[in-house]
């Protein structure tokens, strides 16, 4: 038999597209635009909030909420010791949960000594989980050193890693001097707070008996390092400025950050305290403690240094443990929200449709699917077409509001569009994994730090090469499919196709070439 022409080929693929693939397509296509409708009404919302109400009529959380300076406390002076009326200040824990930190342990544990606050009234709690004998060596004989200081430090360490860091918390909480504080700061190993970061943060919680936590915001010391930390402090700027900034001025409820923040004890003990059952444990302890009825308060004006993923492989392994975690939550705590009578019905479509469906399901979902795979097939189906609206008004919308609260980083926007869509290829895996719990849903990957190496050396290039051919590891064999998958839609459509998506197209396979070869970050040692 012949073997089939040129024309042959070209009717049986025209055949198979007007059966089979232009339906299922036409559908995924409209479900996209439902959802895309369903993000960007979201996405309006919370920068309405946040721009108007916050920012334009000034609606700051000192006007909002009461607050007083500590008794004898000179916030914001040039003062090394200001004089503290020590019988007016609560106890207060301040709580490091570290993991073989080798590398930043010196600069948590030292901004944590230098608080201001009566010495006697805090209580510094370093809880180590650390696997490698040196390492907690060197964090104990630097409490050990604090100690020496006449600083009220502890350290402590468990016999097994149960729970993580949710775990450590909770034991930490089980000492008797922890119990006898009011409330607890707590701080990731890469955390540098300000000495005034209690004086500033506390009075809000001593004044106001309804608020559980205090959120602050993250400052990043690494930023400027390399592409890839510039694009995520992009991100976490938005998050910040608009989802916590709305969500704290709408609902006085948003997701603990994890770090940054102070708690009120009777506020966690009440909620049921911390639960290791996903890899969100900030996230888990918020939504119970707003299901209770406490209320939450974000605080823009006061930043903590800290620390961004600069390497691929840490990021990757970060995002999957945030969205898995918060979609497998989602899945735990849906019915609980549903049936909950402590809040009202407001209450419960914000935590449901807002807070989770929209943002933490369908948002990676959409992303991936829409950008990565419905618009690049569509340009080889001619029988497809997504309305403009679908296909430029909305990205175009939510990049103007980001672009909005970022307006120092709109030269990265074409950048940052085209990493956050690789990136949905592991955040809608990831979310599938929470909502469907698969084996992998609790895998939980410490973040890798560098600390002080960061300053060693500042002229990393915006793309750092990685040389994936002297280690396979660096090398991410998915992207690389996807990268081919849309190369070949863009040559389809550049060849033979009536659409223009070519030009997007080609460029988000380039970004999938640079990803899966490891182009990108900064440069670690092969392990």
């Amino acid at each position: 038999m012949a073997p089939l022409g040129a024309d042959a080929v070209a009717a049986a693929w025209a055949a198979l597209r007007a059966r089979a693939v232009a339906p299922m397509l036409r559908a995924a296509v409209w479900a996209c635009l439902v959802m895309s409708v369903m993000l960007v009404v979201e996405a309006a919302c919370m920068s309405l909030v946040s721009l108007v109400a916050v920012r334009l009529l000034r609606r700051r959380p000192e006007r909002r909420y009461k607050w007083e300076p500590m008794p004898g406390a000179a916030v914001g002076d040039d003062v090394e010791d200001p004089p503290l009326d020590c019988g007016e200040f609560p106890r207060v824990l301040v709580q490091i949960p570290m993991y073989n930190e080798k590398e930043v342990y010196k600069l948590s544990i030292g901004a944590a000594c230098a608080l201001t606050w009566p010495p006697d009234r805090i209580i510094i709690q370093v809880l180590d989980d650390s696997t490698d004998p040196l390492i907690k060596e060197l964090v104990e004989l630097e409490c050990q050193d604090w100690a020496s200081k006449k600083i009220n430090i502890n350290y402590e360490v468990r016999d097994n890693r149960k729970g993580y860091k949710a775990g450590a918390l909770k034991k930490g909480m089980e000492h008797i001097y922890a119990q006898q504080c009011d409330f607890i700061a707590i701080f990731d190993a890469d955390f540098q707070p300000e000495s005034d970061f209690l004086l500033k943060t506390i009075p809000f919680l001593v004044h106001n008996p309804k608020i559980a936590l205090v959120q602050t915001r993250w400052e990043f010391v690494n930023y400027g390092v390399c592409l890839m930390t510039r694009i995520q402090k992009m991100s976490l700027d938005y998050h910040f400025k608009v989802e916590q900034e709305s969500g704290s001025f709408m609902h006085a409820f948003f997701g603990f950050n994890g770090t940054a923040g102070v708690w009120r004890v009777s506020a966690i003990n009440e909620s049921g305290g911390w639960k290791d059952r996903t890899t969100v444990e900030d996230m888990d302890l918020a939504v119970r403690a707003g299901l209770k009825g406490w209320e939450f308060l974000y605080v823009g004006d006061i930043r903590v240094k800290s620390e961004l993923p600069s390497t691929f492989k840490a990021y990757r392994h970060q995002q999957h443990r945030w969205t898995c975690g918060a979609a497998n939550l989602f899945r735990k705590m849906a019915w609980e929200i549903v049936t909950n009578k402590g809040v009202s019905i407001w209450k419960k479509y914000h935590l449901l449709y807002s807070f989770f469906f929209v943002r933490r399901v369908i948002a990676p979902i959409l992303t991936f699917l829409f950008y990565c795979i419905v618009i690049p097939l569509s340009a080889m189906v001619p029988e497809v077409s997504i309305p403009v609206w679908g296909l430029v008004y909305i990205p175009t919308a939510i990049t103007i509001m980001n672009a909005i609260r970022n307006p120092r980083s709109l030269h990265l926007m074409p950048f940052w569009i085209l990493f956050e869509n690789v990136m949905s290829l592991h955040r809608m895996r990831a979310a599938l994994t929470g909502l469907l719990e698969t084996a992998h849903a609790n895998d939980w990957v410490v973040t890798e730090k560098v600390g002080d190496l960061v300053k060693d050396d500042l002229d990393i290039p915006l793309l750092e090469p990685l040389r994936p051919t002297e280690c396979v590891e660096r090398i991410y064999v998915t992207e690389l499919l996807l990268a081919f998958y849309l190369l070949i839609c863009a040559s389809y459509d550049f060849v033979l196709g009536s659409h223009t998506y070519y030009m997007y197209i080609y460029l988000q396979a380039f970004a999938f070439v640079i990803l899966g070869f490891g182009f990108v970050g900064t440069k670690t040692p092969c392990s």
